[in-house]
């Protein structure tokens, strides 16, 4: 019989139905904890307890009336104690970046990336996430994970980065080399989480907002490839093999210009950061191009929001609002509401950031498929408590 891992299991669930509420709704008290989870008032206050002594929630000393009764004491995440690091290995930069649980940037190092040899990536970044892990534990902090965003498919299950071309790297059990290089660098085991950089930035989107995340949201990185994460029902959507979102390569002009993978009209040939001219007109019809393709990820998954990042956005304001404009012409065209267009919130560190995220992201969704499986082999002798 399972008895006791089923029981574990369904605390699990519930401890992180309740730090889901109180991410999304600051302030609620053990009664309304109740009444918007559906679980009992012994229940919640049970592990309410919990979350307390193991501190990942903080109550006000001020008792204030809730609505229901009594006078009751607020509870919120506590990000005094806990940190996240999250790591983007870009086609030309490592960027890597600590955040508290609630996403406040506590510390950020950008640096250079010379060459792609995968033991020389692995190296940098765990250099780079040693320095990080030492900002934090002055600040009296412990990491509770690190995220990976690389520029290419993924395997969502064994976390296999299946092939990311602007690297060369194709089939590459990278998180096993990352691992040994954090361990050669001291750093203390936690999990390990890997995944397409595009879709960590979608999550840090998703994860880090005020209130309710926008679901579903895409996220378009726009630097020396173009890619998209999804964030659909509350999860990455990846695709049966990790390719979801591989847009580069997605054909928005069938006699187009030449791309780099031998193809014509590529959406990277129009406005991959290598690719696209530098005058006002090719910025604002690389723009356009963008427009497009955002129109056609716009019927195709109705998000309520798609936020677009990368180099490209940073250089080239006009760049965005060009691609704005073109999906409103088409929205008015239609009659229709088009979805939010907006910039990243954080600029080029999007994709760190949303790294950092992805650790508390499959931390808090227990009954995910491949949580468990993922966690297991990012870090096989400790799981976050």
């Amino acid at each position: 019989m399972k008895t006791i891992g089923d029981q574990q299991l369904l605390k699990r669930i519930n401890r992180s139905v309740l730090l889901r509420l109180l991410r999304a709704q600051p302030g609620l008290s053990r009664a309304r904890l109740a009444s918007e989870s559906g679980l009992t008032k012994s229940t919640v206050s049970g592990l309410v307890r919990e979350l307390i002594e193991d501190r990942w929630l903080t109550e006000s000393g001020a008792a204030v009336a809730d609505g229901l009764g009594r006078p009751s004491t607020p509870l919120s995440i506590n990000d005094r104690v806990r940190a996240l690091i999250g790591v983007e290995v870009g086609v030309e930069t490592m960027r890597v970046v600590c955040v508290s649980l609630l996403g406040e940037v506590l510390h950020a190092d950008t640096r250079p990336l010379h060459g792609t040899a995968p033991a020389a990536a692995c190296a940098l970044a765990a250099a780079m996430c040693a320095q990080a892990w030492d900002e934090i534990a002055s600040r009296g902090l412990e990491v509770t994970g690190i995220g990976v965003g690389v520029p290419g498919a993924v395997d969502d299950a064994t976390g296999i980065v299946l092939f990311a071309p602007n690297l060369g790297w194709r089939r590459l059990d990278l998180l096993p080399q990352l691992i040994d290089a954090f361990a050669a660098e001291g750093l203390p085991r936690v999990p390990v989480q890997l995944q397409n950089e595009a879709d960590v930035a979608a999550l840090g989107e998703y994860e880090f907002c005020d209130g309710e995340g926008e679901d579903p949201l895409i996220f378009v990185d726009c630097d020396v490839g173009v890619g998209a994460g999804i964030v659909l029902n509350d999860r990455l959507f990846t695709g049966a093999q990790g390719m979801a979102g591989e847009i580069g390569h997605s054909i928005l002009q069938a006699d187009g210009p030449l791309c780099s993978c031998g193809r014509r009209g590529c959406a990277e040939a129009f406005f991959g950061s290598r690719m696209m001219g530098q005058g006002p007109g090719d910025v604002r019809r690389a723009g356009e191009m963008l427009g497009v393709l955002l129109q056609n990820l716009w019927m195709t998954f109705d998000p309520r929001a798609i936020v677009v990042g990368g180099s490209t956005c940073v250089r080239h304001p006009e760049f965005l609002q060009s691609a704005r404009e073109t999906v409103h012409r088409y929205a008015d065209a239609a009659g229709m509401p088009p979805p939010v267009v907006r910039g990243a919130r954080h600029g080029l560190l999007a994709p760190a950031i949303g790294a950092a995220a992805l650790a508390l992201h499959e931390y808090l969704r227990p009954m995910h498929p491949n949580t468990v499986e993922r966690r297991e082999r990012a870090s096989p002798q400790l799981l976050m408590r």
